[in-house]
């Protein structure tokens, strides 16, 4: 799988960023009972943190951008953690939180950002549940913040 999304990255012009390390007392990635918990990921975009407010400053269109980038940290956290994305079965589900000014309502559209580059990359298995929350604020003054539940298949060493 790993080939296949490598190649559906070029084609789309993309490129998977230095899985982030984390910024407080947590880790990246949690496996138990054949689920992969991702830790909320950040928007990096050319190593610089996408920060700002929907509805305040940061367009729509730049916040798609921002969980887009979310996407592809959240890809590049399961590569680092698995080694190759050839356990990925399916993309369970993206929590999405948008820093968003009271009266932005789009978050979903936000939130489209992220959940269609997983069914670019990941087709079917890609398809995925998801939750679209508004809030006034997030880490470092992040525009997205994006975690993840991702069904892996047994290790093939045991």
């Amino acid at each position: 799988m790993t080939n296949r999304i490598d190649r559906k990255l070029a084609e789309l012009g993309l490129s998977l960023p230095e899985a982030a390390a984390p910024v407080a007392s947590y880790v990246p990635v949690v496996e138990a009972g054949g689920l992969l918990h991702l830790s909320g990921q950040l928007p990096f975009v050319d190593g610089t943190l996408v920060t700002g407010r929907l509805g305040d400053g940061v367009s729509l269109e730049d916040g798609q951008a921002a969980a887009r980038a979310c996407g592809l940290m959240i890809v590049a956290q399961l590569k680092k953690y698995l080694g190759d994305l050839a356990r990925v079965e399916r993309i369970v589900k993206l929590g999405v939180f948008v820093n968003a000014a009271a009266d932005f309502t789009d978050q979903p559209r936000v939130a489209n950002g992220a959940s269609d580059l997983m069914v670019a990359l990941f087709g079917d298995a890609g398809k995925h549940a998801r939750s679209a929350v508004g809030v006034p604020t997030l880490p470092l003054g992040a525009a997205v913040e994006i975690d993840a539940i991702v069904q892996v298949s047994a290790s093939a060493l045991g």
